[in-house]
């Protein structure tokens, strides 16, 4: 049986790496007043921060139409028998659901849609493992028992410089979002159940990030063999030195440098920085 891959832009993987192993991918949009972009095809993370830095109002974001999903999976039925759909939490997008629909409706082809109930590099390291394994020739089913291992060890942490993002997405109430400004407070934030929820509320960006390192080490420490990423939010250097201390004091680790790109990006805002891991 022949399995393919398919995750959404959200996930963020470099495009050389989606190439190596064939790894699909099915692209969010970002709006600008009339002008959309998938993310990923038309507008890369680079011009998006350039973008946002020029207009007063911030994009608006959509998921790929039903429809997409529908020619996606029928060219796929061409050449494979099964496809394994990897998307963002359906707490935060309706990705996910159209991919549910979409995989009702298309013969010659199964359809597995799977929830990572996460997103960013996170999410892409569901997709690179599983597309290791249909390398390999493995079931739609032990990829999938694997993808469910993998969740029990999987954890992400990031920071935002700016809850006005958030606030205005409607990712974090009102109310948290202005006490956070009012405080100068930079929240650790993680998922839970599907949503982005505050982990820890920290006073100074320099101590978000520190709190971050600690629940990195309680696991790095214990000198498991780890799959992990640094995303940053425009915020190339800073991910580029995180990785250089973090590789020198774990070697065990493989680290992966990652973004938020113009989809995520449009709800975190610049600044952002985060760290994802999950036992290998």
């Amino acid at each position: 049986m022949k399995t393919a891959i398919l995750t959404d832009s959200t996930a963020y993987i470099p495009k050389e790496v989606r190439e190596k192993l064939q790894i699909k991918m099915i692209p969010l949009s970002v709006i600008f007043g009339q002008e959309s972009y998938r993310e990923e095809i038309d507008m890369t993370a680079e011009q998006f921060w350039k973008e946002i830095k020029e207009r007063e109002d911030l994009p608006t974001t959509s998921q790929p139409p039903i429809g997409e999903f529908v020619n996606m999976y029928e060219e796929l039925a061409k050449e494979y028998d099964a496809v394994i759909s990897i998307h963002l939490s359906s707490g935060i997008s309706g990705t996910f659901n159209g991919a549910v629909t979409a995989g009702q409706m298309v013969e010659g082809i199964k359809v597995y849609p799977y929830d990572s109930e996460i997103s960013c590099m996170a999410q892409g390291f569901y997709a690179i493992e599983a597309a290791e394994l249909a390398k390999e020739g493995k079931s739609p089913e032990e990829i999938l028992k694997r993808l469910d291992e993998m969740k029990q060890s999987l954890r992400a942490y990031f920071m935002v410089d700016d809850l006005s993002h958030l606030k205005r997405g409607g990712r974090l109430s009102g109310a948290q979002a202005f006490v956070g400004s009012l405080l100068q407070i930079k929240p650790v934030l993680h998922f839970v159940d599907k949503v982005i929820v505050p982990y820890e509320k920290i006073r100074t960006r320099k101590k978000a990030l520190k709190r971050i390192y600690e629940l990195f080490d309680e696991v790095a420490s214990q000198n498991v063999p780890l799959r992990a990423t640094i995303i940053h939010a425009n915020r190339p250097d800073d991910a580029e030195k995180m990785k250089q201390e973090l590789a020198q004091k774990y070697p065990h680790v493989e680290f992966y440098i990652s973004y938020f790109g113009p989809v995520i990006g449009t709800h975190l805002g610049e600044g952002a920085i985060g760290l994802g891991w999950y036992k290998k």
